[in-house]
């Protein structure tokens, strides 16, 4: 089964350079005259608004403190009663 392997794969190349026009830039525009897209001004934040930041922050510090307090319950620093 291996006994040819070398000599199939040197008969016949793996890789073969092929022409295609798919993958080629158009020529009608130059790179020069391409220019990036002109930034929005804005306070944007993960493509969020100001009122979707402060609910998201808001989660985020319930879920720190509620976390905290169950860490307190179980490692005996504080008690319910």
């Amino acid at each position: 089964m291996f006994d040819n392997l070398r000599e199939s794969a040197s008969d016949s190349p793996f890789y073969e350079e092929e022409t295609n026009d798919l993958y080629r830039e158009p020529a009608s525009k130059p790179m020069d005259s391409i220019s990036a897209p002109p930034r929005k001004r804005g306070s944007r934040f993960l493509g969020m608004n100001g009122s979707q930041r402060f609910f998201l922050s808001m989660m985020l510090f319930f879920i720190v403190c509620l976390l905290g307090t169950l860490a307190m319950l179980l490692f005996g620093k504080m008690a319910v009663f």
